[in-house]
């Protein structure tokens, strides 16, 4: 459900209420149900979800019905204002652990999920809680002890994936390495051809401005970037660059996905042609993990102003990919 205190309840009642979602999906809901059935109310939506305490007996048997809460809340959450908090961080992340950990179980589980849709979370909150991690991507990477990963943001207009994820501009240097390159570049292939790209066609931005300008304005488009896209081409990916990335996004259409160095560099472009509908997809761990494309939006949460697009996007994408991703279809 995300922050409690953000627009995450408002845009999970919208969806679960007010969509033909249910004739596709169990959804099963790890959250508050007090704060859910509140953002309903405002929101002015009809509750058709079931409330199971998620730490009953019943939780831990098959859930028949097609949309449920598990209801894990806390009575603090009664009083919280629109805004980063300790006890914000601490159930958002529990939630997300509790899922993480179900969506990891056995098929023959009962409590065995197939994906995880996450609602935003607020960094500030995390870290108010006393927990370090940058973001739900890396966190997932390591509860599954994946070795490499990516964000891709998927949108009917554009496709992206990031090289480096949440960390400092400053630190980049530090971080990008051939591998680091190279692993990007073939999850980008791998996800594109779970979305039923046969070949995918793949640009590669450099990380200077002009590329480096054959090294004058910097040398990490030769010493990194190209040798890890020859490294791809030799492994038979379709993928081109290193390109300048102020103009490489204008020809994305010539392209099925573009890899970008850091995140503002690849995330400016598809929030500015899809903000609102645009998907996050966790690429290179075992379990499908997707969420929509916005934060916490603390500033309009209790307004009935969130729009609930990117989400559901997020929850089709995850549907969609129960079927097309190799790792999901050996283990379930």
């Amino acid at each position: 459900m995300g922050d409690p205190a953000g627009i995450g309840p408002e845009i999970v009642a919208k969806v679960i209420s007010g969509s033909t979602l249910l004739q596709k999906a169990h959804i099963v809901v790890y959250g508050a149900n007090d704060v859910l059935t509140l953002a309903a109310d405002y929101c002015k939506v009809t509750p058709n979800w079931f409330r199971v305490d998620a730490n009953s007996e019943r939780a831990t048997q098959h859930l028949h019905a097609n949309a449920v809460v598990l209801d894990d809340g806390d009575d603090r959450l009664h009083s919280l204002a629109h805004s980063p908090s300790a006890i914000g961080g601490h159930v958002s992340k529990r939630w997300v652990e509790s899922a993480m950990k179900d969506a990891m179980l056995p098929s023959s589980d009962p409590r065995k999920i197939d994906a995880v849709v996450t609602a935003p979370i607020c960094k500030q909150s995390w870290s108010m809680g006393g927990y370090k991690w940058p973001g739900h991507t890396e966190l997932f990477a390591s509860r599954t002890k994946s070795k490499r990963h990516a964000m891709m943001f998927v949108s009917d207009s554009l496709r992206v994936v990031l090289a480096t994820c949440h960390i400092p501009l400053m630190d980049i240097r530090n971080v990008l390495t051939i591998g680091k390159v190279f692993d990007a570049i073939d999850l980008a292939n791998i996800g594109c051809k779970q979305l039923g790209i046969e070949k995918p066609r793949i640009a590669v931005t450099g990380l200077n401005p002009h590329a480096g300008e054959n090294g004058i304005l910097g040398d990490e488009e030769q010493r990194l970037i190209s040798p890890a896209i020859k490294h791809a081409q030799n492994q038979d990916i379709h993928v081109q660059g290193p390109f300048p990335a102020d103009t490489i996004f204008t020809r994305a259409k010539d392209f099925d996905v573009v890899v970008a160095m850091y995140h503002d560099q690849g995330l400016l472009p598809i929030k500015l042609l899809s903000f609102g509908t645009a998907v996050n997809w966790t690429l290179g761990i075992p379990i499908i993990r997707t969420s929509p494309d916005h934060g916490t939006a603390f500033d309009i949460a209790g307004a009935n102003k969130a729009n609930p697009k990117s989400l559901l996007h997020a929850i089709e994408l995850a549907c969609t990919l129960t079927t097309t991703n190799p790792l999901i279809k050996s283990t379930t």
